[in-house]
């Protein structure tokens, strides 16, 4: 709906990426003046995809979103759906654990393709997008950006209502506000990184493994993990240390790198005929989480997504999370009736407390997804929680429902997962569990938990 003050008013986004161009649809659908800068070239017309994964996992909050400006049809054409997590042993044995109840479905998505998708929809919508524009410095309570092109040097200044910086982990709007008195900001590194290495279609152009999944390796220090593409490839992604043994500084060269892989993962060599060439040519990228607050600064610029809190990607909510900023910060702006200073208080602290509890869930994740996916005990404990939900349906939601299949807000999801996980450290302690589990009396672990009442809007 478009605002009454709208059409007099002018926004500047520094970052085009997915966040900056959803955004970028949402405001100009709602007939703001919309001006977006990004320091890159127009991915569509060079094919890359900045040197970061072109895999990503679509869930229900990133969904949503997308369905609310019209583009869920549009979206549809370029996900894959993955059913649930297959888990493969050091022997190459197979197990599967779903996602959720029959029609949940994490989706697997191209970065570039779907960047591609909003950035073109947002120009067709009248949203003026400047490629090749770096923001070397901002004027917070001017409102005022400046700018510098990347052909020709040249320095620009660009003065607008509001500035929303969307530009990314490495924000240059947080950057300035960082400089301010009482901003608060942290950034914490994993000893892992993460390199990417694919796996072709076969040689009768199907895909090499069940497609319907997300391939997990889980190794204890490390993991590697695999997503499908639409033209029957796998992205796979190395999370490895940067140091000690084994770690990407331990592996040398292509004979060592093989000897690894053979006595690592044995299932999975045949499908990677240009292992050593992709392994020593693809970067190591890192993984930060960024914590900060506040978010605005003098009523007049906000950061959001990865700018205000990037997160590690253990649990495929990096996207989902900056596309439910763009939704409710939409909210927001109809709730506060375009007041810009009361939109940026009250969206800021709404979201900053489910912005750290992702950050936390996504860390669990990792440690959840490297260690624990392949253990008989843990591998129990989520069929009986699957079995308290299928029995009580609304009064056990596992973790991992309410945060990918659910909008309940983030900070709920880890409170109540909190809980139910202490509960299940108990009923785990059962003497011979693993033989009598089915005849557990369910509802008096139903009973133990602290009954909250959740609306949940589900796939």
């Amino acid at each position: 709906m478009a605002n009454k003050r709208a059409s007099l008013e002018s926004i500047t986004l520094l970052g085009a990426g997915l966040v900056g161009s959803l955004l970028a649809i949402y405001l100009k659908r709602k007939g703001y003046h919309v001006t977006v800068f990004d320091k890159r070239p127009d991915l569509r017309k060079t094919g890359e995809v900045g040197g970061r994964s072109i895999n990503l996992a679509l869930s229900r909050r990133g969904y949503r979103a997308l369905e609310e400006v019209g583009l869920a049809g549009e979206v549809q054409k370029l996900m894959l759906p993955m059913k649930g997590r297959m888990m493969h042993d050091e022997k190459g044995n197979l197990t599967h654990q779903p996602y959720g109840k029959e029609g949940q479905v994490i989706n697997s998505i191209s970065r570039g393709r779907l960047n591609d998708l909003l950035v073109t929809e947002a120009e067709k919508l009248g949203v003026k997008i400047n490629f090749g524009e770096k923001c070397i410095d901002v004027d917070l309570k001017a409102a005022r950006v400046q700018l510098e092109n990347s052909a020709t040097g040249a320095v620009s200044k660009v003065t607008s209502d509001i500035v929303i910086g969307t530009d990314g982990a490495f924000s240059a709007l947080r950057n300035v506000m960082q400089k301010e008195d009482r901003f608060n900001y942290s950034q914490y590194y994993l000893e892992h990184g993460y390199k990417e290495i694919s796996i072709p279609p076969t040689a009768s152009g199907d895909f090499a493994m069940d497609h319907q999944s997300l391939h997990i390796w889980p190794r204890g220090k490390f993991m590697l993990i695999a997503l499908p593409n639409l033209d029957k490839s796998f992205t796979c992604t190395l999370f490895f240390p940067f140091s000690g043994q084994p770690s990407f500084e331990s592996l040398h060269n292509e004979k060592e790198l093989v000897a690894f892989f053979q006595s690592t993962f044995p299932d999975i060599l045949a499908y990677m005929p240009d292992l050593a060439g992709e392994y020593f040519k693809n970067p190591t990228s890192s993984l930060v989480t960024i914590k900060c607050y506040p978010w605005s600064s003098h009523g007049k610029t906000l950061i959001l997504g990865d700018a205000s809190h990037a997160i590690v990607p253990f649990y495929g909510q990096g996207m989902n999370a900056g596309f439910e900023d763009c939704r409710i910060l939409n909210e927001v702006i109809e709730e506060q009736d375009g007041d810009w200073p009361a939109i940026f208080e009250a969206f800021q602290k709404q979201r900053k407390p489910d912005a750290d509890a992702i950050a936390t869930l996504a860390f669990q994740n990792f440690i959840e997804m490297r260690d624990k996916v392949a253990d008989p005990d843990f591998l129990l404990s989520k069929k009986i929680e699957a079995r308290l939900h299928q029995l009580f349906s609304t009064r056990w939601i596992p973790q991992y429902s309410m945060t990918t299949f659910s909008d309940v807000p983030y900070a709920e999801a880890l409170a109540i997962g909190q809980q139910q996980s202490a509960i299940m450290e108990r009923v785990m302690k059962t003497p011979n569990i693993e033989v009598t589990w089915e005849q557990l009396d369910f509802e008096a672990i139903v009973n133990a938990l602290d009954q909250r009442k959740i609306t949940l809007k589900t796939q």
